[in-house]
């Protein structure tokens, strides 16, 4: 993994507003060459957060527009690995990872009530990060919206996703 090219992540996607941060681990392939979060489409994300938001038009709308939603329904996107060497798109596959410092960026966001975890990486990088802090925000860890986990069903998945319902509250 020597040569594996250094891949860096999106500037987060929030406001003053957010409520519910949604936190990747790194963007893969087909999002950094389109330079937008989630733009592989065997990747479930647009399509979960459709369902749970009542915008089933969600996967197929411009990205302008699938980030406008999110920002009125109070959802803010970032990933918790800042850059990392990484050949091809699978978490497995990181190596060299610099994080972010999420306590200290999630402090910024007064109406932050949760920060939810998309996949098991996500969610050990990132509360590694964020321990101590669970009484300050939930932290919820979800199913990795990522096609490469099709273990899960989609149904399944959206079951574990709608916990984040009650926090856009």
């Amino acid at each position: 993994m020597q040569n594996s090219p250094v891949k860096t992540s999106f500037p987060p996607w929030v406001d003053a507003n957010t409520r519910v941060l949604l936190l990747g681990s790194l963007p893969g392939e087909k999002s950094l060459a389109a330079g937008e979060y989630y733009a592989n489409p065997s990747n479930g994300f647009w399509w979960l957060l459709g369902e749970i938001l009542g915008e089933s038009e969600l996967p197929t709308m411009p990205y302008t527009a699938k980030l406008s939603v999110l920002r009125n329904h109070r959802i803010g996107l970032w990933d918790v690995i800042e850059s990392a060497k990484r050949r091809g798109s699978l978490d497995t596959a990181i190596r060299e990872a610099t994080n972010r410092d999420l306590t200290a960026f999630a402090a910024t966001l007064p109406h932050l009530r949760a920060i939810a975890f998309n996949g098991g990486k996500a969610a050990k990088v990132g509360r590694k990060q964020l321990a101590g802090q669970e009484e300050r925000w939930t932290l919820l860890d979800l199913p990795s919206s990522s096609g490469a986990h099709a273990s899960m069903s989609k149904a399944a998945k959206l079951t574990l996703w709608r916990t984040i319902e009650r926090y856009l509250r």
